[in-house]
């Protein structure tokens, strides 16, 4: 018997019973289903956390510094930092003030998710925190040194505040402090209820304008690369230990690259232990066929008896039996393909609010191991089929 005919009779014998072959299925399609969605679930909040990361941007450097005197050090840190181009892109003071912004009779204490967040920053705010400019101009390092009034906002209370009109060159209320919008910084946050669009700057030095009375504590030091910023982040330490010699204040510096790096670690080991779960209903399905299996070897002793009668090889019979095994598992496999996918989308939406795909090598690794399962399980039942004695299958009934 060639493989062809192998192939029709596996087709003949599923068709022929079809409630059977549909319920031993079920196994492989839960499982294929269930690895298919749940990596694809995690692997996508991999992806939403890297996409994260990079709108706040890379390589960034966070640094508290508590001095017990309330000695204001940005100017230090600052010019010590511009020393440091080699390793350091920017810094910026990282405080802010929460408190309406208003132009005319529009106030952001009545926007739907809450106001903004107005940040004290520096020259190099946007550097640091990823912002890029979609109109104006953004604060400048004379901005800081005078004390001027300006803003820049972004895209959201930008919106909120003056929708169509143009809003460079209007006079905003911040606290009931007059500030002129110099700029606005484009969006990278729309689709987001709480987005990081809904903040806007001003210089660090305005705020006693606005109570923030003492001194920046909070500083965010763009690096100009991943290896930079560990760099940084050492050089960094060492000149704050001497700026703040022991008791006489607290500080720490670290890098959010490391943050990333344990998201990603953990959402990798979340996909080895997700698919290792899902996987155990693949095993469950590989048991179920060579159950079944071992159903149809006993069905077919007569039929089996007669092949080996008329000449029929060992070789032969458990190519037959592993076809059939493989082909039941490989329709199972792409029906759990199929539910995977659309699973994947459903589960994606609900829970991360995004499109999410499988990924093409995971649906063919899916439908692989579904088959070699079957191919597996198979290989006991087409033994056994094979062994038997002609006689002795030919008495059967």
């Amino acid at each position: 018997m060639n493989i062809t005919q192998s192939f029709k009779m596996a087709i003949k014998s599923i068709t022929d019973n079809k409630a059977r072959s549909i319920l031993t299925m079920l196994g492989i399609i839960i499982g294929v289903a269930a690895v298919i969605i749940m990596v694809s679930v995690v692997q996508g909040a991999n992806q939403w956390s890297k996409e994260y990361y990079e709108k706040q941007g890379t390589n960034k450097v966070t640094v508290n510094a508590y001095p017990y005197n309330g000695k204001d050090i940005t100017e230090d840190l600052y010019n010590y930092c511009l020393g440091l181009s080699e390793y350091v892109a920017g810094v910026t003071p990282n405080g802010s003030v929460y408190t309406d912004i208003k132009y005319k009779t529009k106030s952001t204490d009545n926007m739907e998710y809450g106001g903004p967040s107005t940040y004290l920053g520096s020259d190099q705010y946007s550097l640091c925190n990823n912002f890029t400019l979609a109109k104006g101009r953004d604060i400048s390092q004379l901005d800081v040194k005078k004390e001027n009034q300006v803003i820049v906002l972004g895209a959201r209370v930008a919106e909120y505040l003056f929708g169509v009109s143009e809003p460079v060159g209007q006079k905003v209320t911040v606290g009931g402090v007059s500030f002129t919008v110099v700029g606005v910084y484009k969006a990278k946050d729309p689709d987001s209820d709480w987005s990081m669009d809904n903040m806007a700057v001003v210089p660090y030095t305005c705020g006693r304008l606005l109570g923030q009375n003492s001194a920046s504590t909070n500083f965010t030091v763009k690096a100009t690369g991943r290896e930079e910023a560990n760099k940084a982040v050492t050089m960094i330490t060492g000149f704050l230990s001497g700026l703040i010699p022991t008791g006489t204040g607290d500080y720490w510096v670290q890098s959010e690259n490391q943050w990333q790096e344990m998201d990603e670690q953990y959402t990798q080991q979340m996909s080895l232990v997700v698919g290792g779960i899902a996987g155990i209903s693949l095993l469950v399905g590989g048991i179920g066929i060579m159950n079944i299996m071992l159903v149809t070897v006993t069905e077919r002793t007569h039929e089996i008896g007669i092949r080996k009668a008329i000449g029929g090889s060992r070789r032969s019979i458990i190519m037959q039996f592993l076809i059939e095994a493989a082909v039941v598992c490989c329709c199972g496999g792409f029906i759990g393909v199929v539910i995977g996918y659309l699973g994947t989308v459903v589960a994606g939406k609900l829970t991360l609010d995004m499109l999410i795909f499988p990924s093409v090598g995971m649906t063919v690794g899916a439908v692989g191991f579904s088959v070699l399962l079957g191919i597996i399980f198979g290989m006991y039942p087409a033994i056994k089929a094979s062994g038997l004695q002609p006689v002795e299958a030919l008495r059967a009934d």
